[in-house]
């Protein structure tokens, strides 16, 4: 059972010990997308739904959720994040949104999570906003892009979104 970082020898869950691990400049950056009605992107990028500024809103439901990471998922540590970005891309050949979110740190151990949870929370919140208008809106994709730092080095996704 002990090769599984998260289960101790009696297959017990546990949050790993990072104790004796050297604070690194640690970086890691998600992405996903929202698919939706063209009619519903229009009114996201005219800025006319009805709760408010959409991206905005969603911009700070992705900060808050990386900051607050550690509640949400059992094992993960809480972190000092230094830095946390959420960013759209909108795209109207084929109707989404598109989400990235970059998370830093220097600590013991890596924000993957932390990414993660950033656009997951960005794209429930755009779907939150405008869900009276378009009930079929999907969010996919959700995935790790790349990070660096810590022991395992660098990642960079070859397929990204």
């Amino acid at each position: 059972m002990s090769s599984f970082t998260h289960l101790d020898d009696q297959g017990r869950v546990r949050m790993v010990d990072v104790t004796d691990k050297k604070p690194s400049v640690r970086v890691a950056v998600a992405g996903c997308r929202v698919m939706m009605k063209p009619e519903t992107l229009n009114m996201i990028s005219d800025q006319k739904v009805k709760k408010g500024n959409v991206l905005e809103t969603a911009r700070i439901a992705g900060i808050m959720a990386a900051k607050r990471t550690s509640e949400l998922i059992p094992m993960c540590h809480p972190l000092n994040l230094t830095h946390i970005q959420v960013d759209f891309e909108l795209d109207e050949t084929i109707s989404c949104i598109g989400i990235e979110a970059s998370v830093r740190t220097i600590d013991q151990t890596g924000v993957e999570m932390e990414a993660l949870t950033a656009v997951s929370a960005a794209a429930l919140t755009i779907y939150d906003m405008c869900k009276s208008y378009d009930r079929e809106m999907t969010i996919t994709d959700i995935q790790l892009l790349e990070k660096s730092g810590g022991k395992s080095g660098t990642y960079k996704r070859g397929d990204t979104v």
